[in-house]
């Protein structure tokens, strides 16, 4: 049977609608925004003078809020500045502060209210429109005591055994132990001293290659061990699990960020088997 050019027409309107939608899902996945904002940064990773990881920082400060702050609310301790610990002494505080988490795919800098899909090139920006803003005067980077507070458990990526090297768990313990002795001073009151033993506890225990205790065994936020409200973090904990196991696809759920690209790419590719099953059904229908 011939093809007229009625039959010749849906073809050509079919091809350009399945071009629309790859042309759509392909703007969408590589924003120029990212793009530019990556080659930026690239170029002053070295010039604004600052040499400390934002995410092993970040890592740091979740472990402290998350595993040790309720302990010392809950004994209406007050930190010292001078510890290092404290939220004066971490770098990326101010900047981390200043992120707004609008949507799934939306972030949004509270300096300057530009937006971004992903939370890396929010970081990015900040490394590379607002950095004037960091305080690099005094050597307060927190993600130098990543080693004692375990934040490889914390930090997104593969879990991989290795085999235990003595001497760096070794110096994990011992600055571990240091930050105990320098954030909480048993001299300064029973408080202390309770802080003290529980961050020993907590933390510095676990720096061992018996494999005995495990870090954070005393609990964290929402944790009966704690007498924190847990009506809050109940409600995070039930959006996060609507988030993941609703509405985005069984896969790699390790992170937020890496399980909203996820979804970001299935949705993607949702949308051009539809748009090809459509163009096949209209294909079928005329021919």
């Amino acid at each position: 049977m011939g093809l007229t050019r009625k039959h010749f027409t849906v073809v050509f309107l079919c091809l350009c609608f399945t071009v629309f939608l790859l042309l759509i899902s392909v703007s969408s996945s590589s924003s120029p925004q990212g793009q530019m904002e990556t080659a930026a940064s690239r170029s002053l990773e070295h010039d604004n003078g600052v040499h400390c990881s934002r995410e092993r920082s970040r890592a740091a400060w979740k472990i402290i809020d998350e595993y040790l702050m309720p302990f010392v609310e809950k004994e209406r301790y007050k930190i010292s500045s001078r510890c290092r610990l404290h939220p004066e002494n971490d770098l990326y505080r101010d900047q981390e502060q200043h992120k707004m988490h609008v949507d799934i795919n939306e972030w949004r800098c509270g300096y300057c209210k530009k937006t971004f899909y992903e939370e890396k090139y929010l970081d990015k920006h900040f490394d590379n429109r607002h950095y004037d803003l960091l305080n690099v005067s005094h050597s307060r980077c927190l993600a130098d005591v990543c080693g004692a507070l375990h934040c490889d458990l914390v930090l997104d990526s593969a879990p991989h055994k290795t085999r235990c090297n003595p001497a760096a768990i070794g110096r994990n313990k011992h600055l571990c132990e240091s930050l105990a002795d320098s954030c909480f001073p048993v001299s300064e009151g029973p408080s202390a001293l309770h802080l003290n033993e529980f961050f020993l506890r907590q933390f510095c225990d676990a720096h061992t290659c018996s494999g005995g205790r495990k870090p954070f065994s005393k609990g964290g936020k929402g944790d009966k061990h704690t007498a924190c409200c847990n009506i809050c973090s109940g409600f995070d904990a039930s959006g996060t699990f609507l988030h993941l196991h609703v509405f985005v696809p069984e896969g790699n759920k390790k992170g937020l960020p890496r399980a909203e690209a996820h979804l970001k790419k299935w949705t993607e590719e949702k949308v051009l088997r539809t748009g090809a099953f459509f163009s096949y059904v209209i294909l079928v229908a005329v021919l």
